[in-house]
């Protein structure tokens, strides 16, 4: 049984966010994609520090779709080098890893 994983990035907006996500949704390299507005990260990029708004979002999958849904968001990301998680899932509701191996199965 493979195991359930996140995968978390930011987006610029909310519209690129949903794009993403509805894709990787559809694609059924993810089940659900869970986007959170209001996000502000500070950081250093090319010698400058800079301050920006950014939607962040949690992605639900598996460890055997993780790889093919990091390659997809990759693809569909904006950003030169996005930020793409990959965060292991220890425990949860068995009912709900279920229904994410379930969505994701192929």
């Amino acid at each position: 049984m493979s195991a359930v994983v996140l995968l978390l990035t930011t987006f610029p907006d909310i519209a690129v966010a949903r794009q993403a996500v509805r894709k990787l949704v559809e694609e059924r390299l993810v089940a659900c994609g869970s986007i959170m507005p209001g996000v502000e990260s500070i950081y250093r990029w090319q010698g400058s520090v800079e301050t920006s708004a950014e939607v962040m979002v949690f992605f639900k999958t598996t460890s055997d779709c993780a790889d093919a849904a990091q390659v997809r968001l990759r693809d569909l990301h904006p950003y030169e080098v996005p930020e793409i998680l990959h965060l292991p899932v220890d425990g949860g509701w068995p009912p709900y890893l279920d229904w994410v191996r379930d969505e994701t199965n192929r």
